[in-house]
């Protein structure tokens, strides 16, 4: 894992000591609201509905085991004992207070994290596989490229004021964990004829008030070339991107009115003017951050384990739990264990710091030191031996963290809504409660399948309602709180923006509708068929015509 140097630990540590001076006069009276908010959003801090909330940036969503010890305890000393993860691979704390921000900021500090670049018009955290590093079908370890452009992002004096905020994603393997056709630029590794490295470049893409999935512009960007490229890309987004209008400011609908062919053209001439050796990370820079993602230390173990075959047959529950939370690892005799956030009742991304701190240990124990926050609000433990899954298991049972739902009905994405967000319109942790429980049997649940459920409390999308299998909208009808469904959406490589399937319904509604959606799913499915495939053979007047038929 990449650990800070001089430079990171300086930069970091002078932020947090010049943000205490700001919040002093703040305090002090002596600067107003209108004043701070510039600099507080600089430092990820931002006044909700009743509280302020800090965002804290986990670069790549990968997190030590310390690290996560340390949110435990700010969670436990300065929140009211939870932290919630979210789509964006950061956490949030909700609850709390101005005159201890610069105490918390030194605390993360100490830790090798911080809370910079996680709100305003710049390059926010820098996404990737949450299987990096263990995926079998990965090109390269994604966070290698991931972790350059962090560096190369960090306070950049030309991108720190950009027209709005802009999001990156980086992924090396043939199924898409980042949602990256959805993001402003989405990188998908590539291997080339020659052998070679490199990238796919997508621009364009986001969701919000109006969603899009983004264009490719480059086939294929060799990888030593990959920030003289992404200087090309902003620059030309900074020259023309709409300062004047919040709503159009987003990269997204610069490709979309100049055209992707436009677009693509005006970046390759913009990369031409630029002196490439000056950008782009030297050789040896890119060798040292490689070597810091080398593979751990791994033992040499055979790809049967026989202990855990014998416990998953003596145990249901862990055999359940492997079907649906334990992953190929490309080290013989190690898995991927999917840690999800999402217990049936519970508000899905939330982890109390007991949790955080037990996930902790196991990291520390059963994981090769290495933890991962996935987009999707869960968490991952990457290095998992075989003969260790059942204790691993076993342990998260008895804290509440051993829902055997990873991709089904109930791994509900959910924004913190009208709850806490003084944007929304409406709530969307109740109704993701709601439908998790209606969907709670776990044999109902992995009959259905693989359901991907995507609530957000207003249009900005957080929960990333757009690409949701099923898509839910809170919306304000005078002052009453209605849910816009959508259909057929997806984040994967089959990236797609869902359809709506006709007028908001009231909240008590919601629920009954999506149970309506899945029968419908059930009756109509083929063989092997996941809720998309189904929908997108049959199309959506079926679904529509069970959910408006008995609404009236």
């Amino acid at each position: 894992m990449y650990r800070y140097d001089y430079i990171d630990r300086a930069f970091v540590e002078d932020r947090a000591a010049e943000f205490r001076g700001q919040v002093a006069r703040r305090l002090a009276g002596e600067i107003t609201e209108d004043q701070f908010k510039p600099l507080r959003l600089m430092n990820g801090l931002y006044l909700q509905l009743h509280a302020y909330m800090l965002r804290v940036s986990i670069p790549y969503g990968t997190l030590t085991p310390n690290q996560l010890r340390k949110l435990a305890w700010i969670a436990r000393t300065y929140d009211k004992g939870y932290g919630h993860f979210t789509t964006r691979q950061n956490i949030q704390f909700h609850w709390i207070k101005l005159k201890d921000v610069p105490d918390i900021l030194g605390h993360l500090a100490d830790v090798e994290m911080h809370a910079l670049q996680t709100s305003g018009n710049c390059i926010r955290n820098v996404t990737s596989d949450p299987r990096a590093g263990a995926s079998a079908d990965e090109i390269e370890d994604p966070r290698i490229w991931s972790e350059i452009i962090r560096q190369w992002a960090a306070i950049h004096p030309e991108f720190s004021f950009l027209p709005r905020k802009f999001k990156i994603a980086v992924t090396a393997t043939a199924h898409d964990r980042t949602a990256a056709r959805l993001h402003d630029i989405g990188l998908l590794m590539r291997k080339g004829r020659d052998g070679g490295v490199g990238f796919e470049v997508i621009v364009g893409g986001g969701m919000g008030r109006t969603p899009y999935v983004g264009p490719t512009i480059r086939d294929v960007l060799p990888a030593e070339h990959l920030l003289s490229y992404l200087e090309a890309v902003l620059r030309v987004y900074n020259r023309h991107g709409r300062r004047d209008n919040i709503y159009k400011a987003r990269i997204k609908i610069l490709v979309a009115q100049l055209g992707a062919e436009e677009f693509a053209r005006q970046v390759e001439a913009e990369w031409a003017q630029i002196d490439h050796p000056a950008i782009d990370a030297p050789q040896a820079e890119v060798d040292r951050v490689r070597a810091a993602f080398a593979p751990p230390a791994f033992e040499a173990v055979t790809g049967r384990s026989d202990a855990f075959e014998a416990a998953k047959a003596a145990s249901s529950s862990l055999a359940r739990f492997a079907r649906n939370n334990v992953h190929l690892h490309k080290q013989p005799g190690y898995a991927i264990v999917d840690i999800s956030l999402k217990a049936p009742g519970e508000t899905p991304g939330d982890a109390t710091a007991e949790q955080m701190e037990l996930v902790a240990d196991l990291a520390e124990r059963f994981s090769l030191g290495e933890l991962r926050v996935t987009h999707e609000q869960n968490l991952v433990l990457p290095h998992v031996k075989l003969d260790d899954v059942a204790a691993v298991h076993a342990a998260l049972a008895g804290a509440g963290l051993a829902s055997a739902n990873i991709n089904l009905v109930s791994d509900i994405i959910a924004c913190p809504g009208l709850d806490y967000c003084a944007l929304a319109n409406a709530r969307a942790i109740p109704i993701a409660q709601d439908i998790a429980l209606r969907f709670a049997a776990a044999d109902q649940a992995e009959n259905i399948g693989e359901l991907k459920i995507k609530i957000s409390g207003c249009i900005n999308a957080c929960g990333h309602h757009h690409v949701g299998h099923i898509g839910i909208l809170g919306v304000d009808k005078k002052g009453e709180e209605f849910y816009q469904l959508s259909l057929g959406g997806s984040a994967a490589e089959d990236a797609e923006v869902g359809k709506i399937l006709g007028p908001a319904i009231p909240a008590d509604k919601v629920t009954d509708a999506v149970d309506h959606l899945v029968g419908v799913y059930l009756r109509e499915r083929h063989a092997g068929e996941r809720f998309i495939d189904t929908y997108r053979r049959v199309g959506l007047v079926p679904f529509k015509e069970a959910v408006y038929a008995e609404a009236h």
